[in-house]
């Protein structure tokens, strides 16, 4: 037992890319809320207070003012700039607690805010004692081959603390709509898409509407059911199978994002999906990619021509 728990400390290691991915989609999903809404449509007076922003949470970032509509401007931007630093992914020990912060801050004191803000707010606060423990200058490095146990320990607590939080979430979706008659019968996604506040586009209603009227719109009202089921027993499932339940998840929440407008919810899921459902230690080789796109680009500059009448020719050999 002792040797089992020796060569699992020895490679452990959470301080990977794929945290670091999951860290810029979390702060981008904030970052995307605050930068294309203006600070009206968060700080408002509501029917729990006529004063603005909510400040029954006294650490939030948002109460450090005195309640001045120029004064909220200006912490927004800060915090853009923040969550800009953090998605970059530079000094993850110190940014940690600034995207905590700020996303904590940001659903306490904002109203109408979304399902992606509790996301981002719960996962940037699970994500702290990683964080904490990561001391390299980026997120996107080689992750450290030599670390103490101590943080070893902290760091992947957390990371399974990430992932049973993960599989309760889903769980609880599944629960919730198992209680609705409309889940059963197959017919939540035609009461969803045709919702003044979260359906289809009214463009969007009327190229579907055809094929989502007849009894196919069992299959994304079941499919969906299965799925998320699919998503909480991925906790205990083989990693061997983790990387299609990640596609089928990702798909699933991009075509939420296309068809009723949930971007930010989107962003935020996705990355909690990656460091659910990715393994840590198979790292996203970005130096790859990166030398992919750029040769791919210099050969296609070098099959254009300048032709002595000044136009472009693109030469296919």
């Amino acid at each position: 037992m002792d040797k089992k728990l020796e060569n699992w400390l020895h490679n452990a290691n959470p301080w990977t890319n794929v945290y670091g991915l999951a860290r810029t989609l979390l702060a981008t999903s904030t970052l995307l809320t605050l930068l294309f809404n203006p600070t009206g449509n968060f700080f408002k007076p509501s029917s729990f207070s006529e004063t603005y922003p909510n400040c029954s949470n006294r650490y939030s970032i948002f109460c450090l003012i005195d309640f001045n509509d120029t004064e909220l401007i200006i912490i927004k931007w800060i915090c853009i700039l923040i969550l800009g630093i953090v998605a970059s992914g530079w000094r993850p020990r110190f940014t940690g607690i600034f995207h905590a912060w700020i996303t904590f801050s940001f659903y306490n004191s904002a109203v109408a805010v979304d399902g992606g803000e509790q996301v981002a707010t719960v996962f940037s606060l699970i994500l702290l004692p990683i964080t904490l423990t990561d001391n390299r200058k980026w997120h996107w490095q080689d992750p450290p081959q030599s670390r103490d146990e101590i943080s070893k320990v902290i760091g992947m607590t957390s990371y399974y603390a990430l992932r049973v939080q993960v599989a309760i979430l889903y769980f609880h979706s599944v629960v919730a709509k198992i209680s609705e008659e409309e889940w059963i019968d197959g017919t939540a996604v035609w009461y969803y898409i045709q919702s003044p506040m979260l359906g289809f586009h009214p463009d969007l209603l009327n190229i579907f509407k055809p094929l989502l009227t007849t009894p196919l719109i069992v299959v994304p009202t079941w499919g969906t059911l299965i799925l998320q089921f699919i998503l909480v027993m991925a906790l205990v499932i083989d990693k061997k199978y983790w990387k299609y339940i990640l596609i089928a998840a990702m798909f699933m929440h991009e075509i939420f994002a296309i068809a009723l407008g949930l971007i930010s919810f989107s962003l935020a899921v996705i990355a909690v999906l990656l460091m659910y459902l990715r393994p840590l230690e198979e790292t996203f080789n970005f130096k790859e990619v990166k030398n992919t796109v750029l040769s791919n680009t210099f050969k296609g500059l070098n099959k254009i021509k300048l032709l002595k009448n000044g136009r472009l020719r693109y030469e296919e050999k």
